[in-house]
């Protein structure tokens, strides 16, 4: 089957995830654009979800987006995100012998069905939207599941709803949701965890961890071995450098530090006015002035490895490019030595401008005193 992308004048091939029940055989078919990790998984959730229940295993194919390794002897390693499915549906996934279809034989029977049943007869329909192909087919399927046997009294729905619906599990009350992991995360001195450019708090008393992260499209959970010690709602991808703290994860020790937004002000006037501007907005930016406080500092003791008038000059030459200058902009400045070099334009053009020429008053006395 395939997809006609108008705009462009090109042609996508789409693919059929197709799942069977073995007793009734009722089948379950959905178009797909590709055949990655996120696609598998969601064609899953969504066949649980056509059946209304959750069997006790699934027999898959060996694939890779969702097989890591199978080996003759010895554990089936799937990979994380499939294997978080299983737990999350209670079920066992079981994958069938590499080379070994009868292991799978009714599905394999149903593939061959549904290329007469529904590739043959939406064969010679052009789609642009796969949408309008998730229609067809959806109802090419019912007609297939509703048709009488051949051979069996009944059709695939009569036999599933008499006796196989009941064998199912419930459904979770919440159907699960695709995620990624990131490993390896170290949680900072502030005791928050970086996704995006945005921070996570946990616990202070993991400050310094390592930390795993599992993103979901609205969730962000953080893991510490095999404990989840925290999840937050994820920001949108367009937000940037924003906090979530819990109020809980704040220790007293940080609440009522030495430094305080106050004193860092003070600092910062002491450096130069430029330099207190960079700091009055990194303390806008922050939803209280505790998240504020690391990211002045950072800036601030920038003073102490290049001098506090260098700090000044590049915090007045950051302030003309960036709205909000953090330690990052300003490390950059100051290494690759553009404050230096800014202020010597500045002197030089000073320099160079005319002071102008003042002319005496005979100048203006007209013809009798011209000179």
């Amino acid at each position: 089957m395939r997809l006609h992308d108008t705009d462009e004048g090109k042609v996508y091939p789409v693919y059929l995830f197709v799942a069977t029940l073995p007793y009734s055989q009722l089948a379950y078919v959905e178009p797909c654009l590709n055949m990655n990790e996120q696609t598998w998984i969601n064609c899953n959730i969504h066949m649980f979800e056509y059946f209304g229940g959750v069997t006790l295993r699934i027999v898959c194919d060996n694939l890779k987006t969702g097989v890591v390794t199978h080996p003759r002897e010895g554990d089936i390693d799937l990979n994380q995100c499939y294997e978080d499915f299983s737990n999350h549906y209670c079920t066992a996934i079981m994958p069938a012998g590499v080379r070994k279809p009868k292991q799978k034989a009714s599905v394999e029977g149903t593939v061959g069905k549904i290329a007469t049943a529904i590739i043959a007869r939406l064969r010679n329909n052009e789609y642009t939207s796969i949408y309008d192909l998730k229609t067809d087919v959806a109802a090419a399927l019912e007609n297939f599941n509703n048709k009488p046997f051949q051979k069996r009294e009944g059709s695939r729905r009569a036999v599933f709803e008499a006796n196989e619906r009941i064998t199912l599990r419930p459904l979770p009350a919440f159907p699960y949701e695709y995620a990624v992991w990131e490993y390896g995360r170290v949680i900072g001195s502030d005791f928050h965890v970086t996704y995006q450019t945005c921070k996570y708090s946990v616990p202070y008393r993991f400050a310094g961890k390592t930390v795993d992260l599992k993103i979901t499209d609205s969730l962000i959970e953080i893991y510490c071995g095999h404990e989840r010690i925290s999840s937050h709602k994820r920001f949108p991808g367009y937000v940037r450098n924003r906090y979530d703290t819990y109020p809980e994860d704040i220790p007293e020790r940080f609440q009522n530090t030495e430094w305080n937004e106050h004193n860092i002000r003070e600092w910062a006037a002491s450096v130069g006015k430029h330099t207190l501007e960079v700091i009055d907005r990194i303390f806008k930016s922050y939803n209280t002035s505790e998240q504020g406080i690391n990211p002045s500092m950072s800036v601030l003791k920038l003073s102490k490895k290049y001098s506090a008038e260098r700090l000044e000059t590049a915090c007045e030459l950051a302030l003309e490019h960036v709205s909000v200058p953090h330690y990052s902009h300003l490390r950059a400045i100051l290494a690759s030595g553009q404050d230096v070099e800014y202020k010597e334009n500045k002197k030089q053009e000073n320099e160079s401008s005319p002071a102008g020429f003042v002319r005496g008053a005979a100048y203006y006395g007209g013809d009798g005193h011209a000179e």
